[in-house]
């Protein structure tokens, strides 16, 4: 697979939240690439964001191939 076929990934983060962490140390230990937008230092992207989860202002929210997930493991 070459690089222009691994699916992209965004993962909205922010720097209070544990579960944010917690993916983006998984995504490096496994060596998938993503794309990290911290709400904190970007706030133009929280109404994406806002988009994403309805209106709820959590993280994270990681988003592959243009499918969003809310939380990760089971939080958020």
């Amino acid at each position: 697979m070459t690089q222009a076929n691994l699916p992209e990934v965004v993962i909205y983060t922010h720097p209070d939240c544990a579960f944010s962490a917690a993916a983006k140390m998984e995504y490096r230990r496994n060596k998938v690439q993503y794309t990290e937008i911290d709400v904190s230092k970007q706030p133009d992207k929280i109404p994406d964001l806002l988009a994403l989860t309805n209106g709820e202002r959590v993280t994270p929210v990681i988003v592959k191939n243009g499918q969003a997930s809310i939380g990760f493991k089971g939080g958020n």
